[in-house]
């Protein structure tokens, strides 16, 4: 198809200084579908849940083919092969054809870890218990540190409480690497100024100034540790490294924020979203974090982003009474996990899925291209043990969207016995699929071909 004079270039406007530079793919740029295609962001979510599921036939995370298949169940179905959906997994049914469900995937760094500490090394596969005990890089900042600068925000890290939390009890699933927890963010109003207002009122040229002093501090900083280096001992000079990699890695960020004051930020009313939501009402207060993410994702501020929707040890903040607020029931939310109250525990996990569906529901919504944002965007929804037992193995794992990246949906893949493979193989698939080529993150054998050729 020829080009008309109303058509619009998606790669010219995201070199230029219009508005348009945050804005999602529009219609007038699908003049050529070929090259619209390719231009699509390609993004990735990982989005976390605490205290395991509800398995009252395969409590250790394994179904007992010997049992007939629980419909309140997490798992929705009992034999491999084509979804069909029970009570626990119905808000899913609508999205067959872009969800799989993956059982007997798990890190093997964290077996050695408690059921609460596996939330640790979800995201990173990390062997905290041997080799890696401060941690190490998150399969999203191995994203972002590679397609990262093509975004206002690198990525997104956000958590129902906020902060990093402590090893054994993270409240953050991302990680720069060893020793580097990402805090979390978890008040609506401050993501969405970091987001959409991060100037704080002042004026462009006062941040530039700001900006500049900052990098001559650092300049400064870095010149004089380079010069005491030289005069350190081997483990002195290991940890002089670590300090300098840090201050590195401030002088990129603010080189990034100094370029990105060049272009104008998306346009976003702020009474869009409730956000003096209350943690008394959960619901509200999840998809309201939802939300951040989405308008995120859909104005390309970032391309990456992380959810600990719970943490495993929330017994100091209101996540506590989550499910007393939500269901009404009696006893603290982990409860449910150890007593699995028939009428509550799959009905919880139910009322969980809801709120990550109202998520793929908007992404899918969206149109984008020939598609929508769900097709170009691959979400992880999952957690680090199964339920009751506190094993540390067979997460419960769910994949979704990423249809445009190559993912194939609609099955429930068993990965047990001689199929047994690293959740780590899924985390190289998802990160090829958006364009970070790798070979190998953490323990991984390979990529997982059943979901992604």
């Amino acid at each position: 198809m020829n080009r008309k004079s109303w058509h619009l270039n998606r790669r010219e406007m995201l070199a230029g200084a219009g508005v348009a530079l945050a804005l999602p793919f529009l219609d007038s740029m699908a003049w050529a579908k070929g090259a619209a295609t390719k231009a699509m962001p390609k993004r990735m979510v990982v989005s976390y849940f605490s205290y395991g599921a509800y398995m009252p036939n395969g409590g250790n995370g394994i179904q007992n083919m010997k049992q007939p298949h629980h419909d309140w169940s997490w798992w929705p179905c009992k034999e491999a092969g084509e979804l069909t959906f029970n009570q626990n997994s119905a808000p899913f049914k609508p999205f067959k054809d872009q969800v799989s469900y993956l059982e007997g995937l798990d890190h093997e760094g964290g077996w050695s870890l408690g059921g609460h500490s596996s939330g640790d090394v979800f995201a990173t596969g990390a062997d905290m218990k041997e080799s890696e005990k401060t941690n190490n890089i998150s399969i999203d900042q191995a994203a972002a540190k590679v397609m990262g600068h093509h975004t206002r925000y690198a990525s997104l890290v956000m958590g129902s409480e906020g902060g990093t939390g402590s090893y054994g009890g993270t409240k953050t699933l991302s990680h720069y690497g060893p020793g580097r927890p990402i805090p979390s963010m978890h008040n609506p109003q401050d993501i969405f100024n970091r987001l959409f207002k991060p100037y704080a009122g002042k004026s462009i040229e006062q941040v530039r100034a700001e900006l500049k002093r900052e990098k001559s501090v650092l300049d400064l900083i870095m010149g004089q540790s380079k010069s005491l280096n030289n005069r350190l001992s081997q483990a002195d000079k290991a940890k002089m490294e670590e300090y300098l990699e840090s201050i590195r890695a401030l002088e990129k960020r603010v080189d990034r924020t100094t370029a990105w004051t060049q272009r104008p930020l998306p346009q976003v009313d702020a009474t869009d979203f409730n956000l003096d939501v209350s943690y008394k009402d959960p619901q509200e207060y999840l998809r309201c974090m939802y939300d951040l993410m989405f308008i995120a994702l859909q104005t390309d501020s970032t391309r990456f982003a992380t959810f600990q929707t719970e943490s495993e040890n929330s017994s100091q903040s209101e996540l506590w009474n989550f499910a007393t607020y939500a269901l009404g029931y009696k006893g603290a939310t982990h409860d449910i996990a150890h007593k699995r109250p028939a009428d509550y525990s799959g009905q919880w996990d139910q009322w969980r899925n809801k709120q990550h569906a109202y998520f793929l529901q908007r992404l899918k919504d969206a149109k984008e291209g020939d598609g929508n944002m769900l097709d170009n965007t691959v979400v992880l929804w999952g957690c680090g043990h199964p339920h009751a037992s506190h094993s540390t193995k067979n997460y419960p794992i769910q994949l979704a969207g990423g249809n445009k990246l190559g993912f194939k949906h609609g099955k429930l893949h068993k990965f047990i016995g001689d199929n047994k493979v690293p959740l780590s193989n899924l985390f190289v698939s998802m990160l090829n699929a958006v364009d970070v080529p790798t070979e190998k993150f953490a323990d991984s054998t390979g990529e997982m071909k059943e979901l992604r050729g």
